[in-house]
């Protein structure tokens, strides 16, 4: 008798996020052996390449299903350098082909090329092998889909994982589709685009007075992004971090750079300084050192560009000679030069024009932009967010100023569609194509009022066009796109100005608030949702936290992510703060995010401590590997420093995430125990 499957929660769904992530074994290592796929994931917390296989295959067969796509159509793959061996951009490969579908292989490229060269070829799907910023034991696959480059919503995400879920075997399922090569073509695409003074914001702009280092961190870009710089005109070139041996994100990428607002030189003294072993970042103030005074006055800029290892996330760095130190532009600052240059080159078009950035941002750039005359949106963390709605507006431009009954019933359509928890690609494109077959309006493109798509950890969106027989739109994250208009913006706002001026507006292009975020690392992520015993406990200590500091706090609910506990606080002087918790979608962590005004600062801190101790005490899970290796370090701290020497090389990730977590510090003596790390082994040593 066969035995039943499981039965599947409606609402289940594997994915985080942006896709799925996870650390990966081959389906041979032994600590997966004799579990299914499946298991290895739900159980172990690992992706084998039979998983990222079926995966692949599920996504093929759940567009066919759905007539969006059919056998012998084309998906587009792609990946970055993580995987040197080819075992599972391989497996994801063969999943595709033995689903009947051709295999478009790019190899190592960009994440944004992935997109972009589906909507050239008009392809019916496009799959990233990346786990983007992780470190390099992990892999994921990010997917696209035909309308627009989106990304999976949830409906879209339940589907696939349904159809993974209810799979039956597929190891003996011949390989019917055929794998094509057509790296070269999309890399030719991906560098006219670059280029394309439109989409670089390049034309009448000098950038030869700019040394630039470039950290494309081991991953897609090495050799493509300082090829770009170099042939837009910077001054000079400098890459590092180049080396593609599978290393990626490891002291280098933007990773790294997250809640620094400035690198000092302390940060790099040998052995006791949090970046003694970053190459970009000793470079620049090597150079800084060797060309200050030019720096000062004027005639030189060094500049630094961040990418992580799938480049569709960029920070910038800047020297600052009076100083120093390294300026740290996350994606709030970058995002915001970009639309200040906008406003300035084209009041008409931008004002009033829609800036989209997400909860991680200093509330203040919310403010910031509306001085300059754009309408703000807040949005969940994730680009996928951001991008539904630019393509809602996309629809609401379509539909502006057009009256007759299909309008109406259209426009109703729409309405019902902005208030649906049932977010799903299809019913965006159904509803366009509607608008099509109703002749209704143009593409909305030209006349789009939208601007700027941010999020804080440099994952920036702008409207950029691809010439193909007619010019295409393009809306997706870019790290080097965010870079070339980064760059473009401050020099057509700050050229020739007095290099007091330059520093000035570079460390604050607008007037910061707070930000601080607490992390905790190997959790039980499940064990944090709406409503859960850890969810209410949270709650209740932020929200009598903050009325002992005077606060009016009340829970805002997210209708894209209902599991974020977000709490908006009104202080008593008027100013507003925010303090929200949610688990990663891209790895095993969660994090207490504070934002507010300068002088919500302290209080803030306070409340975020607490909130993080309780995750500490509530979700740390005992079984997880990296605990594991993380309590055994934390244990010899306490005994006394421990050298990086003594530090085995594969627990070097647990131990930058210790850093992350506040739990250990670099000391000249060696790593110790910060006086969080020292409440936390006490605490849970009782």
């Amino acid at each position: 008798m066969t035995p039943k499957k499981p039965s599947i929660p409606r609402r289940f769904r594997l994915q985080g996020t942006d896709g799925i992530r996870r650390e990966v074994r081959p389906a041979t290592d032994s600590r997966v052996k004799g579990l299914s796929p499946i298991q290895a994931f739900l159980d172990r917390g690992v992706m084998t390449d039979q998983f990222m296989e079926r995966y692949a295959y599920a996504h093929m067969i759940a567009l066919i299903r759905d007539g969006q796509l059919k056998r012998g159509d084309a998906c587009i793959v792609g990946w970055d350098p993580r995987d040197t061996t080819g075992k599972y951009t391989g497996a994801v490969v063969r999943g595709i082909r033995k689903a009947g579908v051709n295999a478009l292989v790019l190899g190592v490229v960009p994440t944004p090329l992935v997109p972009m060269y589906m909507q050239y070829k008009e392809a019916g799907a496009a799959i990233m092998v990346t786990a983007s910023h992780n470190p390099k034991d992990q892999n994921g696959i990010k997917i696209f889909l035909a309308y627009r480059g989106m990304k999976l919503l949830p409906e879209n995400d339940v589907t696939l994982t349904r159809t993974l879920l209810s799979l039956g075997s597929i190891r003996s399922k011949p390989v019917k589709g055929k794998r094509l090569d057509k790296r070269r073509e999309a890399l030719e695409l991906f560098q006219n685009f670059s280029l394309d003074p439109v989409n670089s914001w390049s034309e009448d702009i000098s950038f030869k007075n700019i040394i630039l280092v470039v950290d494309p961190a081991r991953g897609s870009l090495t050799g493509i992004a300082a090829d770009v710089f170099r042939k837009t005109g910077f001054g000079k070139v400098i890459e590092l971090n180049n080396r593609l041996n599978g290393d990626v994100n490891l002291r280098s990428g933007v990773a790294d750079l997250e809640g620094n607002k400035i690198i000092s030189r302390d940060m790099i003294a040998k052995g006791s300084g949090l970046f003694s072993k970053h190459a970009a970042i000793r470079k620049l103030f090597e150079l800084g050192r060797q060309h200050k005074s030019k720096l000062r006055s004027g005639k030189l800029r060094l500049c630094g560009a961040v990418f992580d290892a799938d480049a569709d996330r960029f920070y910038r760095l800047d020297y600052h000679p009076f100083k120093d130190c390294l300026l740290v532009l996350s994606g709030d600052e970058t995002a915001y030069l970009q639309a200040e240059y906008l406003m300035k080159c084209d009041p008409g078009r931008y004002q009033g024009a829609v800036y989209i950035n997400t909860v991680e941002s200093d509330l203040n750039t919310s403010q910031a932009v509306e001085r300059l005359g754009f309408k703000p949106q807040l949005s969940p963390v994730g680009d996928k967010w951001v991008l539904l709605r630019i393509a809602l507006l996309v629809i609401e431009t379509r539909l502006k100023g057009f009256k007759g009954r299909k309008a109406v019933a259209l426009r109703k359509r729409l309405a019902r569609l902005k208030q649906s928890d049932a977010l799903d690609v299809s019913a965006l494109h159904k509803l366009e194509a509607q608008i099509d077959r109703a002749r209704i309006g143009d593409h909305g493109y030209r006349d789009l009022p939208f601007a700027v798509g941010s999020e804080e950890t440099g994952h920036n969106i702008t409207l950029g066009w691809m010439n193909g027989g007619e010019a295409v739109p393009v809306f997706c994250g870019n790290g080097l796109k965010s870079a070339l208009n980064t760059f473009a913006a401050s020099q057509y706002l700050l050229d020739g100005k007095p290099a007091a001026k330059y520093y000035a507006k570079l460390e604050k292009p607008f007037a910061p608030g707070f930000k601080g975020t607490r992390y905790v690392y190997h959790i039980h992520q499940e064990k944090f949702s709406n409503g859960s015993l850890v969810w209410n406990r949270v709650r209740q200590n932020i929200v009598q936290a903050g009325k002992k500091n005077g606060y009016r706090c009340r829970v805002t609910p997210f209708r894209e992510d209902k599991d974020m506990l977000y709490i908006s606080m009104d202080s008593p002087k008027g100013s507003q703060a925010g303090v929200f918790v949610r688990n990663s979608g891209t790895e095993n962590k969660i994090s207490v995010n504070l934002r507010g005004s300068r002088g919500d600062a302290t209080a803030l801190k306070a409340i975020g401590e607490q909130a993080a101790r309780i995750l500490f005490t509530m979700l740390k899970d005992h079984k997880n590997h990296h605990y594991k290796v993380e309590w055994d370090l934390l244990s010899r701290m306490a005994v006394g420093p421990l050298k990086e020497t003594q530090v085995a090389g594969s627990d070097q990730r647990v131990l930058m995430e210790m850093v992350k977590q506040k739990l250990v510090q670099p000391s000249a003596r060696g790593w110790r125990l910060t006086e969080l790390g020292t409440w936390y082994i006490t605490s849970a040593s009782k």
